[in-house]
């Protein structure tokens, strides 16, 4: 693991618990340590296990003169009753909260909230994102039958100044007054946007050089009307802005665009100019440690993804255009991973975590949960982690209503 966990288990007087204690944990390339935490997995009734919704968040540092995306992470978790025959998910009767412990606030370490207002309209308290959730608070029921906390503005750095882009959350679930089910789940941020690999001008700040470049080669005037917010003119599925008309997705001109000149930038992994990062390392899961690059499942790389007749977040990789097993299913039909449900209608996300963290990960800081929940890193495979005892039938693999 290259970590130092230290994972005990207790069971005794007819409870079933785990206690996970992290000292000093690593929390990967380019971050700080993550301070000791301490906390209950699962009693007897419940269990809880969460994930967030993309591998890695980008956000940018500095709003003052453009802004590409927002603070704005989607936590979920899925919540088990354990006491039945059967395991069943939970979806009233209880109230989920949300913490991340070493990062209780975010309007002094960017400038978000100076800028909301020019950049979209709205004028935010602080510390609130744009989708209402704080860095605190609870999470609501989804259409999939799942808790969500929607936008959460998180940045990669800790309370304590140091940079982390894989800050852990806890997730409580309360029932009548008492806390049943406890667990740890990053919300993956990170601000390491390489623009300046290319956009390099020494006499104005990388954003101003981009803005530059596009009145230049589009004959617009952004650099007159900072800040300016990409996406209110290339409309962005990942924000809901529908952009301008007749304007290309903000995926498809930004790939499009790049996709010629990124030979010149001559860079082991060219989606890291952009995406993080050299250091971040957003692809950090058992696919990149099976040595599979972005393009193995992005196929066509750039141009593909510049590609007009794509709908970026919609059309992207399939799990089931590699993955093939007699009597499995690896998304719903028509679905993709991270809004696909499986095993007893669980989300896909729910046992193998998010898309670009596919646990085992490189990173000690997303494997916690399962070794928590098991004992071991990867997907969550031990039966009793939501049964009481181990099924005798076989396992399925696919959507079972």
């Amino acid at each position: 693991m290259g970590a130092n966990v230290a994972l005990r288990a207790r069971r005794g007087g007819g409870t079933w618990a785990r206690r996970l204690w992290i000292a000093g944990l690593a929390a990967g390339a380019g971050a700080a340590l993550i301070g000791a935490r301490r906390f209950e997995m699962a009693g007897p009734t419940h269990v809880v296990l969460a994930y967030n919704e993309l591998g890695m968040h980008c956000m940018q540092e500095d709003f003052s003169e453009m802004m590409i995306l927002p603070p704005f992470n989607t936590l979920r978790a899925q919540v088990i009753d354990r006491t039945h025959g059967s395991p069943e998910i939970v979806t009233e009767g209880v109230t989920v909260r949300y913490i991340l412990p070493d990062n209780t606030r975010s309007a002094d370490k960017c400038n978000f909230w100076t800028y909301d207002l020019a950049l979209l309209g709205v004028d935010l308290p602080a510390d609130v994102g744009l989708g209402g959730k704080g860095m605190a608070g609870t999470m609501s029921l989804s259409p999939e039958r799942d808790w969500q906390a929607v936008g959460i503005p998180v940045t990669p750095i800790e309370d304590s100044g140091r940079e982390n882009p894989y800050p852990l959350a806890l997730v409580s679930v309360d029932q009548n007054g008492a806390v049943v089910a406890q667990t740890q789940a990053v919300v993956p941020v990170s601000w390491e946007m390489s623009c300046n690999i290319c956009h390099d001008d020494p006499n104005v700040s990388t954003a101003t050089d981009i803005l530059m470049d596009h009145d230049r080669l589009h004959g617009t005037n952004l650099v007159n009307a900072k800040p300016v917010f990409c996406a209110s003119c290339h409309a962005d599925p990942a924000v809901g802005s529908p952009g301008q008309p007749g304007i290309p997705y903000l995926s498809t001109a930004m790939h499009g665009a790049h996709a010629s000149r990124m030979a010149s930038a001559n860079l082991e992994n060219e989606c890291y100019a952009c995406h993080p990062g050299f250091r971040t390392s957003c692809q950090r899961d058992i696919h990149s440690a099976n040595s599979l690059s972005c393009n193995d499942c992005h196929v066509g790389g750039m141009t593909g993804l510049g590609d007009p007749g794509r709908t970026p977040w919609a059309d992207v990789p399939s799990c089931g255009s590699c993955h093939t097993r007699a009597g499995f299913e690896f998304e719903e039909p028509g679905k993709l991973f991270r809004t696909s449900r499986g095993h007893g209608k669980l989300m896909c996300m729910t046992c193998h975590n998010s898309p670009h963290a596919i646990t085992p990960t490189s990173t000690p800081a997303d494997n916690l949960q399962a070794m928590a929940a098991q004992g071991h890193p990867g997907v969550i495979n031990t039966c009793t982690v939501c049964h009481q005892t181990t099924p005798d039938d076989p396992f399925p693999h696919r959507l079972t209503e």
